[in-house]
């Protein structure tokens, strides 16, 4: 059994590179990170795949984004669902990541931008 730990920590480090505004700017480190079949539902309404969202990153990548509330959980061996909550200037989102273990690599398979309420953001 792989050590949920070690999994645990590369998918929420993955994660974070991802959030990265120096990883956001450099395309082919952004592509290393995604599954082939990437989709993302964003928090605009926007449906992404991999070249869209590779492209998007780039071009919006000067502004930090934070998180909160980090929550990887195991669906299988091969499999991890990461949950939290992101921070952007004033605007806060909750977000969850399909992680996939591609050979010995995890790659972003799914993600997911829920805008958050007003009323929640306090």
């Amino acid at each position: 059994m792989v050590d949920p730990g070690t999994d645990f920590d590369e998918v929420v480090a993955h994660e974070l590179e991802l959030l990265d505004p120096r990883v956001r700017d450099d395309p082919e480190a952004v592509r290393a990170l995604l599954h082939p079949d990437f989709t993302e539902f964003g928090a605009s309404g926007a449906v992404w795949d991999r070249d869209t969202i590779t492209a998007a990153t780039a071009s919006d990548s000067s502004e930090r984004i934070t998180t909160t509330e980090l929550r990887p959980v195991r669906i299988d061996s091969a499999t991890i669902l990461l949950t939290y909550t992101a921070h952007r200037s004033d605007v806060k989102t909750f977000r969850s990541s399909v992680w996939l273990r591609q050979d010995e690599d995890w790659r972003l398979r799914h993600h997911q931008g829920t805008p958050c309420p007003p009323e929640a953001a306090e």
